[in-house]
């Protein structure tokens, strides 16, 4: 029976503030290639993992969320994509490649493996599953769609515009007809926006002393149309400058995630005064869009409607890093770890 060396990306405890390396650390056990007949499980090899904000919610002893924290001491996990090397299911065979939720480690047993979905490349790089054709492509498309119910010639704002959703709303934005908006945190991000992803303008937010004036500047008729990656101060000042009927999609609250005590919105008035409509969403909400989503941005790639900006990480030992890169600002674009090539 063969057996492997599984390097491995171990949760150390429960946090508060901004992750940090140390809250993680490597540690290599060993697994066996073969799984126990009749149990229906997987063992893959996983080549790529996603870093995404929401983990950053699991780093804390909360039970009330859509999904349950880390457990100190565990693996972590998170999306990936894997090959399949070891099967006793009969939807998946040996040197498939999946996507799904996976351990940040080499090796993982994959005991619900119907939660997983098989990928037919299509031509483009199977990374790209993890963010333009994965869970973040897909919160965009659902959340702009769905939620936004956008209409042509509409004002929209985009925050965190640059990022794995925020990039590919301002895109679907622009296609759809409307007038975009992003605001990123540095000049690169800025210049980004506006020169590969097509955005009619942009602002670095860490430059702007009174967020509510530059919301005025960028939308002297006001806003139709703010998606939300931020919250806090963002969304406060969002909330001054929506016009009558304009729709808030709450999709991620990057702002607030790493504060003890988050912060307060102040300008709820202005949901009632404009009759703007409020909501939050989560992508799983909306699943069963998820063929025609895939349909409509491999042709939107294909045809050169739309550009993606993946941050690639090389080894498992860099996931750490490329995690907390997300919440110093540091990354550009989908932040992803290699883990391995096929």
């Amino acid at each position: 029976m063969e057996e492997v060396q599984n390097k491995q990306v171990i949760f150390r405890n429960f946090i508060t503030g901004l992750p940090k390396e140390t809250d993680m650390e490597l540690r290599t056990s060993k697994l066996s290639l073969k799984v126990a007949e009749g149990c229906r499980a997987l063992i893959v090899k996983n080549l790529f993992l996603s870093c995404d904000p929401y983990m950053r919610g699991r780093m804390r002893e909360f039970y009330g969320s859509y999904i349950p924290p880390f457990q100190p001491g565990a693996v972590i996990e998170g999306f990936g994509i894997s090959k399949v090397v070891e099967s006793d299911h009969p939807n998946f065979q040996v040197g498939d490649i999946v996507t799904g939720m996976t351990g940040w480690e080499e090796y993982s047993l994959i005991e619900k493996p119907d939660r997983l979905r098989k990928i037919d490349p299509r031509g483009l790089p199977l990374s790209y599953y993890l963010g333009l054709l994965g869970m973040p492509g897909f919160t965009a498309y659902a959340g702009f769609y769905e939620v936004c119910s956008p209409q042509k010639g509409e004002f929209a704002f985009v925050s965190a515009a640059s990022g794995a959703v925020g990039q590919l709303v301002g895109q679907l934005a622009k296609l759809h007809g409307c007038y975009v908006v992003g605001s990123a945190g540095s000049k690169e991000k800025v210049d980004l926006l506006k020169n590969k992803f097509g955005f009619d303008e942009a602002f670095n937010y860490k430059v702007e002393s009174d967020l509510n004036a530059a919301l005025r500047r960028y939308f002297p008729q006001g806003i139709d149309i703010y998606f939300d990656n931020v919250g806090g101060t963002m969304l406060d000042a969002a909330l001054l400058n929506m016009r009558d009927h304009g729709r808030i999609a709450i999709c991620g609250m990057i702002s607030q995630q790493s504060l003890s005590s988050t912060e307060g919105v102040y300008n709820l008035y202005s949901v009632i005064m404009r009759r703007v409509k409020v909501q939050g969403f989560l992508q799983s909400d909306y699943l069963h869009l998820y063929p025609q989503f895939t349909e409509a941005i491999i042709n939107y790639f294909k045809e050169g409607k739309i550009v993606y900006v993946e941050d690639m990480n090389e080894g498992l030992e860099s996931g750490p890093s490329a995690f907390v890169r997300l919440f110093s600002g540091k990354n550009v674009g989908k932040q992803v770890v290699r883990v391995a090539h096929e």
